[in-house]
């Protein structure tokens, strides 16, 4: 290292200059208003980089290379001002100050980035490293050792007293590094022995980090023989806490190697914590412009040639548009608002053939920016483990609906669950939160204790109805009225936000279109099937699904007031005829639905007609359920007719604005106080 003392004044102006001084003399108050004397006292100094190499060229390669050496620097000249000035009295000894860097940023080089696929780790320098993982795992908050005295136990040595020998915890060092019965005195060799009252405690965390590309490997769509490993992270004191399961994050620490009993491993003692987004691609493409403006007169098109055209690798066009859409929709709410909250669409499709419709919600996972694939031999919302890391606490893995944070989870055929598993999935469903109950003796606790973790995700699942149908003897009306919903109790089915009934009228047609579709694509791999229709690829859907996520959307008044018209009527129909009641979750899924189509049509403002397509398909759900209402609408309203050409869509856009009247009919008898917002022309 250089000149020491020419760094040490190097620090001293940077301090100056950053303000670092005046942070220190603000954090040394709250030491004087205490009557205890502790062993250490910890300070966190934020330390720009960039402003540091400004400074001194060699301070700076010193914080980015060697960082235990630049806290050593900061160390002396925070304990030469703290005795300057007389700002702690009960500071004796520079070891007894305990100086924490916390760097703003690293340099956004390949040296200072630290990929989580890339492997052997280890064997470089231990200098700060930058990183961005997925959170699949983290312990409760224990505590650790900050700092200890030590006294040697022979009366005549000088060490017997006062603050000459201070144990300080260094990044990758383990408690006993810390504390422990066999050190002894520089001065005379004699055994120290620890000062149990001043011993200054820490909150600890561990935390597993992986490569955010591990999800694709849940997801399902793409096969891979790639394997991903977690790397442990260090949370400590004010990081506690900071990070989130299935979240993601970009963590600024410093590798280290951590001694234990079956050996070294290896891990990262945390500096910051942000969260942290994969930029992904999200400009509309050229394709889905063109669509825009060649329907920017007809306001019920977009979104239909969307769904009609959407999946065409998995069904042909026409067929499960209803679902298509819907699950357009859902990709599309799954977003986290400013307030923090989380919007979310859950989907349970109703089918006679979950071979296809598992195959296309499949197909749409790979859309979402997380989705992950729940498999029945795994965990879907959380298990414990103990601790392989000295913590003496239980280790809380994700399941996959906490990888899924932020996305969608898809839990195939329900048929597959056993009731204790259905039972939690709609107490999830209905809470939004997973509880993880932790027994105290096993995992070395006094007390036992129930963690609860925010669930922020989407559901997708499937319902066979075909043997409910069998075994009960009944067919679906034909016209409307409640449907089997196979083995799903109702009270899941209504804790799922939007139930589809993926019925073709069609029969065997839809059958012969689906067996040639596959056939087809057997014969001919990657031969365009359908040239007269809209063709758009995967990835400009993904493109679009992630534009559609960013844009920010207000409730126009008229939207306002269908939604809220026919909730208060449907409210009062459904109560006084059928006893059920509509509850504010409902008004919570009209919302969604009218916003997510408002931003699937690419609009800032949310408009009647999506207020409309929501109301339908609301409806449609609330009748498969509980049977049909005084709004006399078809069982697939949305999608009333054949799309194969254009005369389709004019008798669709047709059908929609006669229902749009409907709808408001509907509002004006049986809403209260709707004749005040609406006319009866």
């Amino acid at each position: 290292m250089a000149d020491s003392s020419a760094l040490k004044e190097s620090v001293l102006v940077y301090l100056d200059r950053s303000g670092g001084l005046q942070k220190l003399v603000e954090d040394c108050k709250p030491f004087n208003g205490s009557h205890q004397i502790e062993a250490v006292y910890r300070f966190c100094i934020a330390v720009n980089p960039t402003d540091v190499i400004e400074v001194d060229p060699v301070l700076g390669d010193c914080v980015l290379c060697d960082p235990l050496g630049a806290t050593a620097l900061f160390q002396s000249v925070c304990f030469l001002a703290i005795k300057t000035l007389s700002l702690v009295e009960k500071i004796h000894t520079e070891s007894q100050v305990n100086v924490i860097l916390k760097l703003t940023h690293l340099p956004p080089f390949p040296e200072y980035t630290l990929d989580l696929c890339s492997f052997p780790r280890g064997h470089g320098p231990m200098r700060p490293v930058s990183m961005e993982g997925l959170v699949i795992a983290m312990t409760r908050v224990t505590k650790y050792t900050q700092g200890a005295r030590f006294l040697c136990i022979n009366d005549e040595c000088p060490c017997s007293t006062g603050f000459h020998h201070i144990r300080v915890h260094a990044p990758g060092a383990t408690e006993s590094a810390t504390v422990r019965n066999n050190f002894s005195c520089r001065v005379c060799s004699s055994p120290l022995k620890e000062d149990v009252k001043l011993r200054v405690l820490g909150d600890k965390q561990l935390v597993e980090l992986i490569h955010v590309k591990a999800l694709d490997v849940l997801n399902a769509h793409q096969q891979s023989s790639l394997r991903y490993q977690s790397v442990t992270l260090f949370l400590r004191d004010e990081l506690c806490n900071s990070m989130r399961i299935g979240r993601l994050y970009r963590v600024l620490g410093i590798p280290a190697h951590v001694q234990q009993w079956t050996g070294n491993t290896w891990s990262v003692e945390a500096n910051s914590v942000e969260p942290w987004e994969p930029e992904y691609p999200h400009e509309v493409s050229a394709s889905f412009q063109a669509l825009l403006k060649a329907t920017a007169g007809f306001r019920w098109r977009f979104s239909a040639i969307m769904a009609h055209c959407f999946g065409l690798d998995v069904a042909p066009p026409g067929l499960y548009n209803t679902l298509k859409l819907s699950l357009l929709l859902s990709l599309v709410q799954n977003q986290t608002d400013t307030k923090d909250t989380f919007h979310n669409l859950d989907v349970l499709a109703v089918t006679t053939d979950t071979l296809i419709l598992d195959r296309l919600m499949t197909y749409s996972l790979n859309l979402a920016s997380h989705g992950v694939r729940h498999q029945a031999s795994g965990e879907m919302f959380a298990s414990l483990s103990r601790d392989e890391h000295g913590a003496g606490t239980a280790n809380i893995h994700a399941g996959s609906a906490l990888l899924a944070t932020g996305g969608i989870c898809m839990l195939g055929d329900l048929g597959c669950y056993k009731k204790e598993r259905l039972d939690a999935i709609q107490s999830v469903l209905e809470s939004c939160t997973v509880s993880v109950f932790i027994p105290g003796k096993k995992y070395g606790e006094d007390a036992e204790q129930q963690l609860s973790f925010p669930v922020h995700c989407s559901f997708w699942a499937l319902s066979d109805s075909t043997d409910a149908s069998r075994r009960s003897g009944r067919a679906d009306c034909a016209i409307l009225g409640t449907a089997e919903m196979g083995p799903v109790p109702l009270q899941l089915v209504d804790a799922f936000g939007l139930v589809i009934q993926c019925r073709e009228v069609v029969g065997e047609q839809a059958l012969l279109a689906q067996t040639m579709h596959i056939l087809q694509q057997a014969v001919q791999p990657g031969k365009p099937l359908y040239p007269s229709c809209w063709e758009f690829s995967s990835e400009e859907y993904k493109e679009l699904v992630a534009h559609a996520q960013s844009v920010q959307v207000e409730l126009s008044s008229g939207a306002e007031k269908i939604i809220h018209g026919y909730y208060m009527a449907s409210r009062r129909v459904r109560t006084q005829s059928e006893g059920v009641k509509m509850s504010v979750a409902s008004v919570k899924l009209l919302i969604s639905l009218a916003e997510a189509h408002c931003k699937l049509c690419l609009r800032t403002r949310v408009l009647e007609e999506d207020a409309v397509i929501a109301v339908l398909l609301c409806e449609n759900s609330v009748t498969l359920k509980h049977g049909a209402s005084a709004l006399m609408i078809p069982p697939d309203a949305v999608f009333p007719c054949d799309l194969g050409d254009v005369d389709g869509f004019h008798k669709r856009d047709k059908t929609l604005d006669e229902l749009h009247q409907n709808i408001l009919r509907f509002i004006y008898a049986y809403a209260p106080g709707a004749d005040a917002y609406i006319t009866e022309e």
